[in-house]
């Protein structure tokens, strides 16, 4: 089997392409998320801190001198991305918890059993016809 075509069965399997749509969704999912929690819920909540900027919020390790910039540790950013990850995270798991909800009420009826055999079904009539 040559490479390119064992490449080809590799990259049209249903799970690569489901996986590939996947991680492309959720990217712009993690976009989305982020201008939320940037552009909407943090505003909110540092104005009810004193017009607190998360994003700004920084711990100055060594002052900057001419041409240098300072050295910071992001705090403020730090609390934004966890956010962000918290209010992911609780997004894919609504959705895992509602995919197995759907996933239990579509268990199916259980199959009818299979008709006995011929010969069962005349002993069964011999049976009957006994008992009347």
């Amino acid at each position: 089997m040559s490479m390119v075509k064992e490449f080809k069965e590799f990259a049209m399997r249903g799970n690569v392409v489901d996986m590939a749509v996947g991680i492309i969704i959720g990217g712009a999912f993690g976009k989305i998320i982020s201008s939320f929690v940037g552009d909407v819920l943090m505003p909110p909540i540092g104005l009810l801190l004193g017009g607190m900027d998360f994003s700004k919020l920084v711990l100055t390790l060594k002052q900057g001198s001419e041409g240098v910039a300072p050295v910071t540790l992001n705090y403020g950013m730090f609390i934004n991305t966890t956010i962000d990850f918290l209010i992911i995270a609780f997004a894919i798991f609504m959705a895992i918890k509602a995919m197995n909800s759907m996933k239990k009420k579509e268990v199916e009826a259980p199959a009818a059993p299979p008709e006995p055999p011929a010969d069962i079904k005349l002993l069964g009539e011999i049976r009957d016809l006994l008992k009347k």
